[in-house]
């Protein structure tokens, strides 16, 4: 499902899935919300509108049963690091330059 980013109130995320007519809401707080049996034209309304906050608190929250979830920061986390190269890749240590100054009698 392609998420749509917005920021609105507490929403982050929202996305659809017309086939399975699912809507799936993403908060700030990294929570998700997805609610079954959905129209397109609820979601048409719902992607457009200049108050998605308000029209979510007002024609969905209340109309529709929900399921919690997560929003999934994990897997873009995954696909951050594989962009980028790991995230629990080790770095390696610089040589301090003074530690040869500094060395204890016999070390070398």
């Amino acid at each position: 499902m392609d998420m749509k980013r917005i920021n609105a109130g507490k929403l982050r995320a929202i996305g659809y899935d017309p086939k399975e007519r699912l809507l799936r809401v993403e908060f700030d707080d990294g929570s998700a919300i997805d609610y079954a049996g959905v129209g397109s034209e609820v979601w048409r309304r719902f992607s457009t509108s200049g108050a998605a906050w308000s029209f979510y608190r007002d024609n969905i929250e209340e109309e529709f049963a929900g399921k919690r979830g997560r929003a999934a920061v994990a897997s873009q986390r995954a696909a951050l690091d594989a962009l980028f190269g790991g995230g629990e890749a080790e770095v390696p240590k610089k040589a301090n330059p003074l530690d040869a100054l500094f060395k204890a009698p016999g070390e070398e």
